[in-house]
């Protein structure tokens, strides 16, 4: 799909700089993901073991060797 984005020139050079990907599709795509991926684990630290029905699962026991 193509999509025309205004992107800040200095987060743009910032975001190569540090990656060294130089592609700017390549840039946004890095970006959605790396927001997808921190988004999902607020939402999942956000939990914070809240099931409160939820049973503890059974443990294993190592065996001794």
């Amino acid at each position: 799909m193509r999509t025309t984005l205004n992107i800040d020139e200095t987060l743009l050079e910032e975001a190569t700089r540090l990656t060294g990907v130089t592609e700017k599709t390549a840039l946004v795509h890095l970006g959605l993901k790396a927001l997808i991926a921190l988004e999902s684990a607020r939402r999942l630290a956000a939990l914070g073991g809240s099931e409160k029905q939820l049973k503890a699962g059974r443990r294993r026991r190592s065996s001794a060797a």
